[in-house]
């Protein structure tokens, strides 16, 4: 529960005044009464698939204290499945909190698509970006498809429960209302037939709110919701058709928070976020570093055994498709901070070496500068915004994992000489009797200034020609740039040429090459 804008109490106030104590409601069906000790589960359609999804949201859960915390069942799900852990964006592209979150969380895709930027939602464009319940509604309306939810937004502004045959919807009493939702679902669960189950605990936020991420009492919390996940996994297995069922369970949150408490700005603390993943064809044990929050939804779809079409423009993909990005090969050979000191010193996340039939000419490079940006370098998203918060380096969502990076707004915080000037140079690609060359990448550039960047092409070797140049912001958006092959053309290799002083900066990662 995000507090932008609203406090808890006025909010609280608002809901009572409408009467949203509480709801229980199935399609076609009138709201049940509101007295929760007596509520029974709703009627779902009898499930139609063996491969069966159960996807737990826990709100404001900071990954890094999961550790510090009991969590017997969180624990054993990172041991039997993937865990992957990544970083938010931040304001301008959206605040750290849980409208923006839910929603990346179950459209697949990031704020810049999905529209919305805060608690307002506002700008929400679920008409063209559904959630995945809906989505699935859509493609296998046979499913038997279940939503609960506490915070009564996700329902209100259509961000998780439509495309649901049967839902619960709840106030914001956490402490209540999570167990309630617990209770309820593992009588689905047990009971009932349910294809997909999407629910949402709220406490570890509100107790965030109240308390600090740093508090005992959210370490609490985290065990009191690792208790309500253990009952559900032990309904799953308690089905007496369990045997013969594939189930997958995937765990996420939205946003984290500070030790002090509280969300929506942009530090690591708030933008850390994780999923979560045991089930077939999941790898037990594996810690990507290329997942991103994105992926839940591209999870769902592949373990029900759906593609999705590439007109539903999904960021995401799943959580066990491991990147085969060039620049992700090099998270061994990562370094600490050299001139850098807003960055802690365990957090390994640079190097200049680069990958393997990749290179950096920068003998042209001015003198002088931060050490960790003078040229090219090669990073990861929380080694590279930690060196200047709210500059959009949060922005940077379409990368994963390692990426090449030109910085020549960080080099220049140093004393130095000359002019930044860098050029990242591909491998050489066969294209030998293709008509066309295409490079596919993802790119965030900034521009100020009288920097430029710019992509060549080498054919056999021969002069670099200009074949696209940057002169105004992308931000973090995918690429393609095709080339003609010359006659008689065997090979071809692409540089990418960074120049500037005190300016801003270009990434670059991704890079795939095809011919036709």
């Amino acid at each position: 529960m995000p507090l932008t804008g609203i406090s808890r109490i006025s909010r609280r106030s608002v809901l009572a005044a409408a009467g949203a104590t509480a709801a229980v409601a199935a399609t076609g069906l009138a709201a049940a009464p509101a007295a929760r000790a007596a509520a029974a589960a709703p009627t779902l359609p009898d499930g139609t698939s063996k491969d069966k999804v159960l996807f737990v949201g826990m709100d404001g859960l900071r990954h890094d204290r999961i550790d510090a915390a009991k969590a017997p069942n969180l624990k054993s799900l990172m041991a039997n499945g993937t865990y992957g852990r990544s970083l938010l964006y931040a304001n301008p592209m959206a605040a750290t909190s849980s409208g923006p979150g839910w929603s990346t969380i179950s459209t697949g895709v990031w704020p810049d698509k999905h529209g919305v930027k805060d608690n307002t939602f506002s700008g929400r464009a679920y008409g063209t970006y559904p959630g995945f319940l809906a989505r699935l509604h859509q493609v296998r309306p046979e499913l038997s498809l279940f939503a609960a939810v506490d915070w009564p937004e996700l329902d209100t502004y259509g961000t998780v429960t439509p495309g649901a045959d049967a839902k619960l919807v709840y106030n914001n009493d956490y402490a209540v209302n999570d167990l309630q939702i617990t209770q309820i679902t593992e009588d689905v669960l047990r009971n009932q037939n349910p294809d997909v189950l999407f629910v949402y605990f709220g406490e570890t936020d509100e107790i965030g709110h109240g308390y600090g991420a740093a508090s005992q009492q959210y370490l609490d919390a985290i065990d009191v919701q690792d208790g309500y996940l253990g009952r559900l996994l032990a309904a799953v297995r308690a089905r007496p058709s369990y045997a013969t069922e594939r189930w997958t369970v995937i765990v996420a949150t939205d946003h984290g928070h500070t030790d002090a408490g509280g969300h929506g700005g942009s530090s690591i603390e708030e933008r850390r976020t994780f999923v979560l993943a045991q089930g077939p064809g999941i790898a037990a044990g594996a810690r990507p570093i290329d997942t991103r929050l994105v992926d839940v939804a591209a999870t769902v779809f592949r373990q029900l055994g759906i593609t999705p079409d590439p007109a539903w423009g999904l960021d995401g993909k799943p959580i066990q498709d491991r990147s085969t990005d060039p620049f992700d090969a090099l998270q061994s050979s990562l370094g600490g901070r050299v001139d850098e000191t807003g960055i802690p010193t365990g957090v390994l996340g640079f190097t200049h070496t680069a990958p393997s039939g990749w290179s950096v000419i920068s003998n042209a490079m001015g003198t002088g500068g931060v050490t960790e940006w003078r040229g090219w370098s090669f990073a990861t998203d929380e080694f590279w915004s930690r060196s200047q918060r709210d500059q959009w380096r949060e922005l940077n969502v379409r990368a994963r994992g390692v990426f090449a990076v030109a910085d020549s707004d960080e080099w220049a915080d140093k004393t130095f000489s000359g002019t930044y000037d860098s050029t990242l140079v591909s491998p050489a690609y066969a294209v030998t009797g293709a008509a066309r060359v295409t490079l596919d990448f993802t790119t965030f550039y900034r521009q100020e200034g009288a920097q430029t960047a710019q992509i060549l092409a080498s054919f056999n070797g021969g002069t670099p020609t200009v074949v696209r140049s940057y002169t105004a912001d992308v931000v973090s958006q995918p690429q393609s740039v095709t080339v003609a092959v010359p006659a008689g053309a065997s090979s071809v290799s692409f540089r990418f040429r960074y120049t500037g002083s005190n300016n801003w900066y270009w990434v670059i990662d991704g890079v795939k090459v095809s011919t036709s």
